[in-house]
């Protein structure tokens, strides 16, 4: 049967769009941006629309108008946006994946398009406001590069809508590379809510993230909402810390932190089972507090109240823990069975009026600077072949803790604890699991 001249023409401008199968087939493969949005409008739900590789520079916004599609790059980091991106609608089960946001081109998940995945995407270099901004709820940012910003900014914000904050978002397996921001204020890596949204609790887990160079602001990760989750995250070669700077009832556990350290105000937080490995001193610091209790949309240093410090190994010389000093002290706060070691004239230095419950501290190398609730007393560390420092066999750490901390039911390898937890970040187990994550287990090659 011979076709007519204007279907083979139909047939010939489908395949240009097209170019390896029809709309309705599971994956289609588009050349440009315009038929990538061509491809959108007509998607079905489980549908995977691949977009080739090139350097894209759309006009406007590639609009996002149907749930439960991925849209990624034929080759994971060689489909680049130089300007604008994609637009969500109302939309929810968005997966985006592979691309590069290079120059001006950045991302926002707005409110209305829960349940996104951002993966295996590269936001790189300078942009005018976040790289990646999250306001929904249910987003997962997974296996992404940040990098290489200079300019004021953060790499990703959580926020949400007036009034709410974006909830349960999961940032896990990202590096976080290079932002060399110099002012004083403006440059975290992760910003999580605002001052004024401290009062609203996020439920977020950010956990098996990579920072390094992380200089863009004393601040890397930054908490600014309440019921978080920082977990089993390194950062080297920074100078930002983990701070909980706002909110309240957030966990910091298992983080393996060299050169930087953990920062609190707020209340009810616990920090449990980080190692800290600092040249010199502050590896974990009680923050200042400006007033007693922050109002819900104060910018003010609020007191820490009721934290819990326990079970850490922390190695540095100087004052490994201390507090800013300001108006108002610590309150009813527990440092419990952590592990200091290194060489200070004075280990613990807490503003005076402080009141801090000490138990079950193991203190070697100097003066503890508190008058009870440790033993001076070698923990025996050793270094192992990930060049972290553990329990020896024999160590005093071993089943000596002090008080009940229901709550730690593993270590920093994520290994049980059983009988009397030992002090420290370590459970002593002949085999260690645990090591430093490199660029080569996070970001978007990362298996």
């Amino acid at each position: 049967m011979i076709r007519s001249l204007a279907a083979v023409g139909a047939a010939t401008l489908l395949s240009s769009i097209f170019v390896q199968t029809p709309a309705s087939a599971a994956v289609v493969t588009v050349p440009n941006v315009a038929s990538l949005q061509a491809a959108i409008n007509s998607a079905k739900a489980g549908q995977r629309i691949l977009l080739e590789d090139g350097v894209h520079r759309p006009g406007k916004p590639i609009k996002i108008t149907k749930s439960k599609i991925a849209i990624a790059a034929k080759n994971t980091g060689r489909a680049v946006f130089n300007t604008s991106g994609f637009e969500f609608g109302a939309v929810r089960g968005v997966t985006i994946e592979g691309f590069v946001f290079n120059g001006t081109s950045s991302l926002s998940v707005p409110a209305e398009a829960y349940g996104t995945r951002i993966t295996r995407t590269t936001f790189n270099g300078d942009k005018p406001g976040a790289s990646l901004t999250v306001s929904a709820n249910d987003v997962e940012v997974d296996h992404n590069t940040f990098s290489n910003r200079t300019n004021e900014g953060v790499y990703l914000q959580i926020t949400g809508p007036d009034g709410k904050i974006a909830q349960r978002t999961r940032v896990h397996h990202n590096y976080f590379y290079n932002h060399s921001y110099t002012g004083l204020n403006g440059g975290e890596s992760i910003r999580l809510g605002y001052s004024y949204k401290q009062q609203l609790s996020a439920y977020a887990v950010i956990e098996n993230n990579l920072l390094e160079k992380a200089n863009g602001d004393p601040e890397a990760i930054s908490v600014k909402s309440s019921g978080n989750t920082v977990r089993f995250n390194t950062i080297r070669n920074s100078k930002g810390y983990i701070v909980l700077r706002h909110g309240h009832r957030s966990t910091v556990e298992g983080n393996l932190l060299f050169g930087s350290g953990v920062r609190f105000h707020g209340n009810d937080h616990k920090v449990f089972n980080n190692y800290v490995e600092n040249t010199g001193d502050r590896a974990i610091v009680f923050g200042k507090g400006s007033e007693t209790d922050s109002g819900p949309t104060s910018k003010l240093h609020d007191r820490p109240d009721r934290v819990t410090v326990a079970f850490n190994t922390l190695i540095g010389t100087g004052a490994v823990v201390d507090s800013d000093t300001s108006t108002y002290a610590p309150k009813d706060c527990v440092f419990a069975n952590n592990i200091i070691k290194g060489s200070s004239s004075k280990f613990i230095e807490m503003m005076s009026g402080s009141t801090v419950k000490y138990e079950g501290n193991i203190i070697w190398g100097g003066t503890a600077g508190i008058s009870s609730g440790y033993r001076s007393v070698d923990p025996k560390l050793v270094r192992d072949s990930n060049g972290l420092l553990r329990l020896a066999s024999g160590s005093p750490a071993i089943e000596t803790s002090a008080g009940t901390y229901s709550y730690v039911t593993r270590d920093f390898d994520s290994q049980s604890r059983v009988g009397k937890p030992d002090v420290g970040a370590d459970e002593y187990n002949s085999s260690a699991i645990r090591r430093p994550l490199t660029s080569a287990d996070v970001g978007v090659n990362a298996p």
